[in-house]
């Protein structure tokens, strides 16, 4: 009945997801796996990427480019367009960030990005050391902050 009410919710086949993987694996890794898909489908998937572990974290994008940022520079509040242009090459010039950023293409921890001068902060950090930067739909990048 639920699967006929709102087939694009698909919960047959999510119960039957849920059931496989708890029976091969455990509970515990059928909510992480959950998590990880939230943060990468979900539009609303900020608050998951602070909860997560670093483990979960690094699972979910292993493979994408990474890039070493300075401490230094997040606690000295630099602008997030110079963080991400000169310490990592995340877009190829700031005219190009500045355009994404007004056609809505710029995220950081999965939130939009609207202003260019944001200052980077120790907030921004995902466990204390990770910030996640999305140049349109499918383009992920990891800054490590050492």
């Amino acid at each position: 009945a639920e699967q006929a009410a709102d087939p694009g919710l698909r919960p047959l086949q999510k119960r039957l997801a849920r059931e496989i993987t708890t029976m091969v694996h455990s509970a515990a890794d059928y909510e992480q796996a959950v998590e990880a898909s939230q943060i990468l489908f979900s539009n609303k998937a900020a608050d998951t990427l602070h909860r997560i572990d670093e483990d979960t974290l690094l699972s979910v994008f292993e493979g994408v480019p990474t890039f070493e940022v300075s401490r230094e520079a997040i606690e000295a509040g630099k602008p997030l367009i110079a963080l991400l242009t000169e310490d990592a090459a995340v877009f190829p010039s700031k005219g190009e960030m500045r355009k994404l950023i007004q056609g809505g293409g710029v995220s950081i921890n999965k939130e939009k990005l609207a202003d260019p001068n944001t200052p980077a902060s120790p907030e921004m950090l995902l466990n204390g050391k990770y910030i996640l930067a999305q140049r349109g739909k499918k383009n992920y990048y990891l800054l490590i902050v050492k």
